[in-house]
């Protein structure tokens, strides 16, 4: 197995390690990936002349340092799947091509063990001279395969890609989607012991995306760690064992990819609204029969103490029902049943252009259903200091045996965010489908099954 170590100082930008080969088998409990307070500077200059006057003058600063990272520490182990997550500009990518080898960091170390397969900008790596199938040659020579094991991988990158007649032509008369066919299938095919994506699948069509995140589950049973970058939390959640934000070249959080995609969603939606004191409210001025001034959902039957609540409070979400067939249930209901869900808002703050919302998961984070007054387009969307409102969901649960989380949430429209959260109340309600027989999954769409028999007439027996 091969061995990388990699060094840089600072202080004097000279590389301190260099590549060296190892001999010899790792424990598969040792990580495969390992970084180590990396660090990667740039220089920015106002005008091209700049770069020219500092090259004959280096006691003088003529650029300005943008720091891209900021002392990261990261380990993957093999056969983990780490999904990496953050803003624009955040680090994401600078950090993967240094794990890759493309870049050299500004300081720190990093080590990697095993052949890294890199997919890393759409292109990257191809001549646009040349054929697909030069291409797909040139690389596999470059990941160090010989001429017989390129061929013997050549059907399966021929038949993964799927681009016929293609592969024979110059790469750049290629859409976006067949880049990313070819560089896929050539990356994959590479036998890889780590696996780096950046971001490339999502410009392919979808069946492909499908395709292709299929093979990394296949890979990933075959021991291959992978390390992608990705701005959908979904992917993050169903095929990462772990997951890491990066914000403005920082190393924010690593842990479970439920609490990193909360996180995240929680940064990127976070309200920038400097919330002076509440308005005072007195219970008693609502013909209700609950105090909307305290939070009485956790009083429910179906609450979820590990509910993830944020935003800037400027209203909150005091009170909520969940009603199966018209009556109030424990949260044990059954396929097909009508479910209203009903949720009291105290407002303590003016707020323009609202937005109520559902969301509908299952245990493991992934969404299966939503919708918001903005897209339903049918609710008020201000409110004054002190009002109480009641919103109600409907809902028809065809979903087939298990556990779902029902998330409720007001939020503010926004121009540049897209919106802005005021209070979220992430899996909040928790719902138990009863056992289904006759099928698996998670909806049911009432499928059918028939045996029809078409008569040939009589057969001769023999």
């Amino acid at each position: 197995m091969s061995s990388s170590t990699h060094s840089q100082d600072s202080a004097d930008g000279v590389v301190l390690g260099s590549k060296s080969q190892v001999a010899q088998e790792f424990d598969g409990h040792e990580p495969v990936i390992s970084v180590s307070q990396v660090t990667k500077c740039y220089h920015t200059y106002q005008k091209p002349i700049h770069r020219l006057w500092q090259s004959f003058n280096s006691n003088k600063k003529y650029y300005q340092e943008f720091w891209a990272l900021k002392g990261i520490d990261l380990e993957v182990k093999k056969g983990e799947t780490v999904g990496i997550v953050g803003k624009n500009g955040s680090g994401k990518s600078t950090l993967l091509q240094i794990i890759a080898g493309i870049l050299q960091p500004t300081s720190g170390e990093f080590e990697t063990r095993g052949r890294i397969s890199a997919l890393l900008e759409l292109g990257a790596g191809f001549n646009p001279e040349f054929t697909g199938m030069e291409n797909a040659r040139l690389n596999a020579s470059i990941m160090g395969l010989t001429r017989d094991e390129f061929h013997q991988k050549l059907p399966d990158i021929v038949d993964f890609c799927g681009l016929g007649d293609f592969l024979h032509r110059p790469v750049k008369t290629y859409s976006s989607g067949m880049f990313v066919r070819l560089a896929f299938a050539v990356a994959i095919n590479m036998n890889p012991d780590i696996l780096i994506v950046d971001e490339a699948l999502a410009v392919g069509d979808v069946r492909f995306q499908r395709k292709c995140f299929r093979r990394l589950e296949q890979l990933k049973e075959q021991g291959v760690s992978i390390l992608f970058v990705t701005h959908s939390t979904e992917s993050v959640l169903k095929y990462c064992d772990r997951a890491i934000m990066l914000d403005e070249g920082e190393l924010k959080m690593t842990g479970s990819p439920k609490q990193v995609v909360q996180a995240y969603l929680e940064m990127m939606f976070d309200s920038d609204v400097v919330v002076d004191q509440p308005v005072a409210i007195e219970a008693g001025d609502y013909a209700v029969d609950f105090d909307p001034t305290i939070d009485n959902c956790t009083t429910q039957p179906t609450y979820n103490a590990n509910e993830h609540r944020w935003g800037d409070a400027r209203a909150k979400i005091c009170h909520y029902q969940v009603l199966q067939n018209g009556a109030i249930t424990n949260g044990l209901v059954q396929r097909g049943d009508q479910i209203k869900i009903r949720a009291s808002v105290l407002f303590e703050h003016d707020i323009d252009d609202l937005i109520y919302g559902i969301t509908v998961k299952m245990n493991d984070g992934n969404q299966i259903y939503g919708t918001n007054s903005r897209l339903k387009g049918n609710l008020k969307p201000s409110q004054r200091a002190g009002d109480l409102i009641s919103i109600e969901f409907s809902l028809t649960l065809n979903l087939l045996a298990g556990d779902y989380f029902i998330s409720l949430g007001v939020a503010q429209d926004h121009q540049v965010k897209d919106n802005v959260a005021i209070d979220r109340r992430y899996d909040m309600i928790h719902l138990h489908v009863s056992e289904t027989q006759e099928a698996f999954g998670v909806v049911d769409l009432e499928g059918d099954l028939n045996i029809i028999e078409h008569s040939t007439g009589q057969r001769d027996v023999l």
